[in-house]
C-alpha cells in the first residue's frame, strides 16, 4: 500500500499514484480527492522508500507506522502538532521508535511523520502489515 502513496516536495500532505502518463504521473490528493499531473522536474517519493534514522540502521516508515498503530491502538496520535512543544514530540517518537537517533532526527520530520499517520488512519489506510508481510517473503 505504501508503494503507492506519495510525497510530492513543496506540496503538503500525501497522495495516491492514479496513473502514470508520458513524462508524468497522475496523482489524487488524500486530503481533497482532486487528481493532477505530477511532473518528472518536482521531488517525488514514495513512502515505501521512506526510512528513520535510528542509532543502528535506518528502519522502514512502515515498521514505524506499525509501532505508532500498536501504540494508538489504530487510532490517530492524539498529540495537537501545532501546540505540541519539540521535547514532547521527541518523547512520542522514542515511546514508538526508542533507538531513534536524536541528532539527524528534526522536530519537523517527527511532525511529518505524525501529519501522515494521522492523514493516513482518516483515509483509512491501516494495512501496514500486509505491505511488511509481502516485504519479507520477496526477501
Amino acid at each position: 500500500m505504501l508503494k503507492t502513496i506519495l510525497s510530492i516536495s513543496g506540496k503538503p500532505g500525501l497522495y495516491k499514484l492514479v496513473s502514470q502518463g508520458r513524462n508524468m504521473l497522475i496523482v489524487e490528493s488524500l486530503m481533497d480527492k482532486r487528481r493532477f499531473p505530477a511532473y518528472g522536474n518536482e521531488k517525488i517519493i514514495s513512502l515505501s522508500d521512506i526510512a528513520m534514522y535510528t542509532d543502528t540502521e535506518d528502519v522502514p516508515l512502515k515498521n514505524v507506522f506499525l509501532a505508532m498503530k500498536t501504540k494508538e491502538n489504530g487510532a490517530a496520535v492524539a498529540i495537537d502538532l501545532k501546540k505540541a512543544t519539540a521535547d514532547e514530540l521527541r518523547a512520542y517518537l522514542a515511546e514508538v521508535l526508542p533507538n531513534f537517533d536524536r541528532d539527524r532526527v528534526y522536530v519537523t520530520d517527527i511532525k511529518k511523520l505524525i501529519s501522515w499517520y494521522n492523514l493516513l488512519v482518516s483515509c483509512g489506510m491501516t494495512d501496514f502489515e500486509d505491505v511488511a508481510e509481502t516485504s519479507e517473503e520477496e526477501a
